[in-house]
């Protein structure tokens, strides 16, 4: 006599395999990307080398430094370890397309096809976006900070920042700025997923312009001029974010035909 209990179908019959095989594929597109920071990593080792990879990310601050000023180490093993966290950091930003990618390509077998052939355009600009933070931030607000806190500094103060502590601020402010250039990709995303409407975004555009002079004032140091340039370029991302937003939900959108909305 057969037992109800024993007898009932199991829910979960038959997704186990699939549920391991997409883990299977996460990990294998996790060691592609941890490989390809390494890869980049030991290139980066050979040249220019993690002291030289140091030296030019504590340029701006060394050159508003007082005449024979240097950044001092504190720390024991500070010397050593520093650089090698700044030559990570560079390997990682050389091998994010690869690390976008791989998430991508983890990503598109769930996606229709209508919507596959923006998905990479939107990776590229993601990264490119960052990428145009970090360098905003280096080449132009670091220059106008360290010379704005070089000012207010006593002249019975001899200024020798530490190593460590400039290797954070230095973090810091490099992903406050690159996530502040990721305003469109923000916004194309907020109407992808019908959070909020173009019309909408318009709308709310002097609520955004007060949120982002309030995050840009605590993300920036006291120095009026690098949060009025921030604010500029996050404000001006955000038209172009409304802009883009119109042009990728017009590309895709699902087509008429049940073919051609199929995932392939």
């Amino acid at each position: 006599m057969s037992d109800p209990h024993t007898d009932k179908p199991d829910e979960l019959a038959g997704t186990e395999q699939p549920f391991v095989q997409h883990l299977v594929e996460l990990r294998d597109r996790m060691i592609k990307a941890v490989i390809a920071i390494g890869v980049a990593a030991a290139v980066l080792a050979l040249f220019p080398g993690p002291g030289a990879l140091y030296d030019l990310m504590a340029a701006p601050l060394v050159a508003s430094l007082p005449k024979g000023a240097t950044l001092i180490a504190t720390n024991v093993i500070s010397p050593f370890v520093v650089p090698i966290k700044i030559m990570f950091m560079a390997a990682f930003m050389i091998a994010l397309p690869v690390v976008l990618y791989q998430v991508w390509a983890f990503i598109a077998p769930g996606l229709y096809s209508h919507e596959k052939k923006l998905v990479m355009p939107l990776v590229v600009s993601s990264t490119l976006l960052f990428f145009a933070g970090v360098a905003f931030c280096y080449y132009f607000v670091f220059g106008q900070v360290f010379k704005f806190i070089q000012s207010f500094a006593p002249k019975s103060i001899t200024a020798a920042p530490d190593i460590e502590e400039y290797l954070n601020f230095v973090l810091g402010m490099f992903l406050a700025f690159g996530l502040a250039f990721e305003v469109p990709i923000a916004v194309i995303l907020l109407v992808r997923m019908g959070i909020l409407t173009v019309a909408q975004l318009r709308q709310y555009r002097g609520y955004f312009w007060v949120i982002a002079a309030v995050a840009t004032a605590l993300v920036t140091p006291p120095d009026a001029g690098s949060m009025i340039m921030l604010l500029a370029v996050v404000g001006g991302l955000y038209e172009v974010g409304i802009w883009a937003a119109l042009l990728f939900v017009s590309q895709t959108k699902a087509p008429e035909s049940d073919g051609e909305i199929s995932k392939s």
